[in-house]
């Protein structure tokens, strides 16, 4: 990061500790601080996610870059892990295909991008299928 600013400290799997927040800016200050190549992934997810869902409602918490629809809540999480990028589809067992990994919650269903893992075709139709259900409240 430039300007003397020190970058958010990582926790557990590499994961930025970044303040909550509301909007873009603490989404695209999570992003900068995603580690090694994990920092292009989140830049590729958040311009399919913006792409896909115009006017996407972003925020930051628990750590963790939340996309939802305004006043419906919460469709899509993501959290840096060691070797992978978690997404967790808060209403993913509505989705088609559901994607592969299960979750302790009964709706949620996560998909792991890898280091060089292609993913925009997939992802795209799980996001605009996600975007179109009841969001999570939190």
């Amino acid at each position: 990061m430039s300007g003397g600013s020190k970058a958010p400290p990582l926790l557990a799997g590499g994961n930025p500790q970044v303040a909550k927040g509301e909007g873009d800016a603490p989404v695209q200050a999570y992003i900068a601080a995603m580690p090694g190549w994990k920092s292009e992934v989140g830049r590729r997810l958040d311009a399919l996610i913006e792409r896909t869902v115009p006017g996407v409602h972003k925020a930051v918490k628990w750590n963790s870059p939340l996309y939802g629809v305004e006043g419906e809540g919460w469709f899509l999480g993501i959290h840096c892990f060691t070797d992978y990028v978690k997404l967790a589809f808060f209403r993913g067992t509505s989705l088609h295909p559901v994607p592969p990994v299960e979750s302790k919650s009964n709706d949620t269903r996560y998909f792991h991008i890898r280091e060089g893992d292609d993913f925009e075709a997939q992802l795209a139709a799980w996001v605009t299928q996600a975007s179109q259900l009841p969001g999570e409240r939190m």
